[in-house]
């Protein structure tokens, strides 16, 4: 009952790749987020996903059925785009029923799916209402409920919470993950935001280029990231990943700034040092003993972040209890815990090989 992509490719008119070799399986029943920067190609994909974009080259099979020549409304799933695509002239309840009355299904089949959708997203009061008449969060409400009312397996989402401002986004981040989990729904979810998609997923794709760069858990993207773009693409502040050089066995100079222990032998002599906010130390210091010369200081209530410029070039960000304070030009001395990623010269996680080797 799974969606398998097998080597999905997108091309158009003999130009480059909008999609490169694609292969994922997506299991009954789970939150699946395609997530990547504007223009990597996320939207194409699951538009291939849904019907509405012709694929180049691979396989897509839904449920055991190969459904590449399928047209959408055989494809048994349903899709919520970032617009809504809602008739605003017609009411809530008539919007939800739009697709089962076009698929002539009976009138108490109708009547009983609508009626259990809008009760689903609380819009039962204002099932009479044109969609007009909404608010961006009912809107979104209108078009969750016509998904659900199809009684497709698979529901599609295209960046659906981008037009909400932030406090609406994360009420319905909440909504929507709690109306997967009741309906057992499969839902691809693309999204350029990487909190919904750390939050809401079961697995996540990471697009860039065209290209998968890594699929996993949430927790697996965090902690073990394939590459430099992955492990800069999620966390705010984002890592910070400095140049290194080996100084002897177990030292790297990080920066020409400060120094960081290795656990075991590094083989290479160049890499980059790939360090959380959260695991660099700044201290007040002298002239003669500082490495970085603060630039701005961020007061976020229960934390800081500080953004300072390093002695030998490039900037680097740290989270800082609120009490420690700081001032702009100020200078300071930072290092960094033992707890770091490392990546060779080409941008490849080479921190887990190591971690390997050592447990060997």
């Amino acid at each position: 009952m799974s969606t398998i992509l097998k080597n999905i490719s997108k091309q158009y008119d003999q130009g480059e790749k909008v999609i490169d070799n694609i292969s994922a399986e997506i299991q009954t029943g789970e939150f699946f987020v395609i997530v990547g920067p504007s223009g990597c190609g996320k939207s194409t994909l699951l538009r291939m996903i849904a019907g509405l974009t012709s694929i180049s080259a691979g396989t897509i099979k839904i449920e055991d059925r190969v459904v590449n020549d399928l047209e959408p409304k055989d494809r048994n799933l349903t899709m919520v785009f970032q617009s809504y695509a809602l008739f605003p002239f017609l009411s809530v309840w008539d919007n939800v029923a739009f697709g089962l009355k076009a698929r002539k299904n009976d009138s108490k089949v109708i009547n009983e799916r609508v009626d259990n959708a809008l009760k689903m997203v609380n819009l039962e009061e204002l099932r009479d209402r044109k969609t007009r008449e909404l608010s961006g969060g009912q809107r979104q409400r209108v078009a969750l409920a016509r998904a659900v009312a199809s009684d497709a397996k698979i529901c599609l989402m295209d960046e659906p919470l981008s037009n909400l401002d932030a406090q609406l986004r994360i009420k319905m981040r909440q909504e929507i993950y709690a109306l997967q989990r009741k309906l057992g729904l499969t839902l691809i979810y693309v999204t350029h935001d990487r909190v919904e998609a750390m939050t809401m997923a079961d697995h996540i794709m990471v697009l860039n280029d065209s290209k998968i760069q890594q699929v996993g858990t949430p927790s697996e993207i965090y902690t073990h990231p394939a590459n430099e773009f992955v492990a800069s693409f999620f966390g705010v502040p984002p890592i910070n990943i400095l140049p290194a050089k080996k100084v002897s066995d177990r030292i790297l100079q990080v920066n020409n700034d400060f120094e960081v222990e290795l656990s075991q032998d590094l083989t290479q002599s160049n890499v980059h040092v790939g360090v959380r906010p959260n695991e660099l130390q700044v201290r007040k210091s002298d002239e003669l003993h500082a490495n970085a010369t603060i630039k701005t200081v961020e007061y976020l209530g229960d934390q800081k972040i500080v953004h300072a410029k390093l002695s030998h070039g490039g900037t680097i960000s740290a989270i800082v209890p609120s009490s420690d304070s700081f001032d702009a030009f100020e200078n300071v001395e930072i290092t960094s815990s033992n707890n770091f990623l490392l990546f060779d010269v080409n941008g490849n996680n080479i921190t887990q090989e190591m971690e390997a080797v050592a447990n060997a």
